[in-house]
């Protein structure tokens, strides 16, 4: 027995002197218990809208500060006429948008009934249920408070309309989102081990002393991953197509172009890994375990960023997939023109420059 209490002991000793294995114990279910309390959530909360009221009288002034006063909503834009609607949506900041139709305090009195048209962004089906159930909860409770008293109470009737995704099919959202985890996982797997792969072979020695300078070496070893990444990717687009209809709004050039930049990004952040680490097992820990469930909770796949706190939010920001997903929804589901994502490409360029470059500098200081 004192020799297996001592082997028991030795056991818990070697786990202690892990700091790898006391990380993956204590501090991936901290981490994971803090993003999925604070990720998941089915509230609305500051949901940016904008207003069309044609009315402008005080009775549709009144419904506006009661929605805006919720805390659920918050005015990004009023509009002027219904043809700002789309490129509202288009740039991916308005989830809803609430049409009063004119003269719409003297329908209500004089005619029984006043007419709003809810509008939501259903390229998220869950997200614009939630949305056009919290306003219309909130209109009602307005109409029931100012027809009290009144012998044949009037009414507020809404309606709705859902674009992009009139029939609120889920795969709309999912599709989009799966692309760009599956090419991120994939891409980044496939580059980590790469170059960590030639360190536990001894053959990384040869690749410094060789004529390439650090650059070429690392371009070297992009360039195959880049053409299986791309032709992974075209399989991918291929069966959101013709497999779950996935419409495609918008233009299949931008779409191809979007998907090789993001695929270049995703191979750029595998080779920072592979570099930075020295073993294979450690690199696909990083790719698979530390890349997988901020991507799914922080870039707005299944959960509504806006909805998570400050800290989460800011975080999203260096979540590649984030920007992917953007643009993706715009050109599959919206037919958004350049215009309406140059800035989330632009980001994915410079977080594509960043990590090969910081590559680079970690292979010239392994030469000297």
């Amino acid at each position: 027995m004192k020799k297996f209490l001592a082997f028991v002991w030795k056991e818990f000793l070697h786990i202690f002197r892990d700091y790898r294995t006391l990380l993956i114990l204590f501090g991936m279910p901290i981490v994971q218990i803090l993003l999925f309390g604070f990720a998941i959530s089915n509230e609305i909360k500051d949901a940016s809208i904008a207003i069309l009221d044609e009315s402008k009288d005080n009775m549709t002034s009144e419904i506006i500060v009661k929605l805006l006063s919720s805390g659920y909503f918050k005015l990004y834009d009023n509009l002027n006429s219904i043809n700002d609607i789309d490129r509202e949506f288009k740039k991916g900041i308005v989830k809803e948008v609430i049409i009063f139709e004119p003269q719409f305090s003297d329908n209500f009195y004089h005619k029984g009934k006043g007419n709003v048209q809810l509008i939501a962004d259903a390229s998220d089906p869950n997200y614009a249920n939630l949305l056009i159930n919290y306003t219309t909860a909130i209109i009602n409770d307005y109409s029931f408070t100012v027809s009290k008293g009144i012998s044949v109470p009037p009414s507020i009737e809404t309606e709705v309309k859902m674009m992009y995704n009139p029939n609120l099919k889920s795969v709309f959202m999912f599709v989009p989102g799966l692309i760009a985890v599956i090419l991120l996982l994939i891409s980044t797997l496939m580059t980590s081990i790469s170059i960590t792969k030639e360190k536990e072979l001894g053959t990384m020695e040869v690749l410094l002393v060789s004529p390439l300078n650090p650059l070429q070496i690392i371009i070297g070893k992009v360039i195959p991953y880049l053409f299986l990444s791309v032709f992974n990717a075209l399989i991918i687009l291929v069966m959101g197509k013709y497999i779950f209809e996935l419409p495609f709004a918008g233009s299949i050039i931008l779409v191809l172009l979007e998907s090789i930049l993001f695929v270049i990004t995703a191979l750029s952040l595998g080779i920072l890994i592979s570099t930075i680490v020295s073993n294979q097992q450690t690199a696909m820990m990083i790719s698979l375990i530390g890349l997988m469930m901020p991507t799914i909770l922080l870039s707005g796949f299944i959960f509504p960023i806006e909805n998570m706190p400050v800290v989460l939010r800011v975080l999203s920001y260096i979540i590649p997939a984030k920007y992917f997903i953007i643009i993706m929804k715009a050109l599959l589901l919206k037919g958004a023109d350049f215009q309406y994502f140059w800035k989330e490409t632009l980001i994915l360029a410079g977080m594509t420059v960043l990590f090969i470059s910081v590559s680079v500098k970690k292979f010239k200081i392994r030469l000297m």
